[in-house]
């Protein structure tokens, strides 16, 4: 298979993924033992980076609110929300830095993250049958959000979107309102993060690393950017009259299959 059509299908496989919460990590491990391919953690780092600034212009109403924020307490207070989560992140990812933590390298631990985290919004989702939910973002699910986003960060596989989701709606908080919060506090975490091991990458690479082929990265993170910007819209619409189960069973079954894979 030629190297253009390859990095194709990772853009594709990290747009539709990125977002959605069924785990990036787990499809495009999937998806490079499927192209027997491998490509570098800065790759991967790039692509996820393009797929997440290309929903921005899908919140614009959000976007207008944090530049004008000082004029409304409620937008005033959104913005507080957002950021107390990024900083819960980002505080708790320099821990684990300075922990000297290393993410595990092998795929038995991204097929459990989403076995476990599909059976668990399959259980959520029947548990909120006939339940009330509210659309405000409390400042325990703002922090608890944060949290989210650290146990998808130690346990790949997880999704960070999945992570979020499912623990706003635990406590309540209605799909589409989940959706959207754990939408606008993935962008910037996930920014910082890809930038700083982008900057990594470029300034201490590693030794023997094969150098980057630019263009095809280019390449990859365009696709990528456009068919997040797709997916996310799309998904936006879906929660509003759908639940999160057959995601829950589509995790099972992708998480058996890398299972299966992996021990093949």
């Amino acid at each position: 298979m030629p190297d253009w059509v390859a990095v194709i299908l990772l853009g594709l496989v990290e747009g539709i993924t990125e977002f959605i919460p069924v785990s990036s990590t787990g499809h495009l491990l999937l998806a490079e033992q499927l192209l027997r391919i491998r490509q570098s953690d800065l790759f991967n780092v790039v692509i996820q980076c393009g797929a997440v600034m290309a929903v921005l212009p899908l919140f614009p109403e959000r976007l207008r609110q944090a530049a004008h924020c000082w004029r409304d307490v409620a937008a005033r207070d959104f913005v507080l929300k957002v950021t107390a989560a990024f900083v819960v992140t980002g505080v708790g990812g320099l821990a684990l830095e300075k922990l000297h933590f290393k993410l595990p390298e092998t795929a038995l631990p991204v097929a459990a993250a989403l076995i476990v985290g599909g059976i668990a919004f399959v259980l959520v989702e029947h548990w909120l049958k006939g339940r009330l939910t509210r659309a405000e973002v409390t400042w325990t699910i703002a922090l608890v959000v944060g949290i989210g986003q650290l146990l998808a960060a130690v346990f790949p596989g997880t999704s960070r979107s999945g992570a979020t989701i499912l623990l706003m709606l635990a406590l309540g908080l209605s799909r589409t309102a989940a959706t959207e919060f754990s939408f606008l506090v993935g962008i910037p975490t996930m920014l910082a993060a890809g930038g700083l091991k982008i900057f990594k990458a470029l300034h201490h690479p590693s030794p023997g690393a094969t150098p980057e082929n630019w263009t095809l990265l280019l390449l990859a993170t365009v696709v990528s950017a456009v068919v997040s910007f797709v997916a996310v819209k799309w998904l936006l619409r879906f929660v509003q009259t759908h639940t999160f189960v057959g995601f829950g069973w589509y995790r099972i079954a992708v998480g058996g299959l890398i299972l299966l894979l992996a021990l093949a």
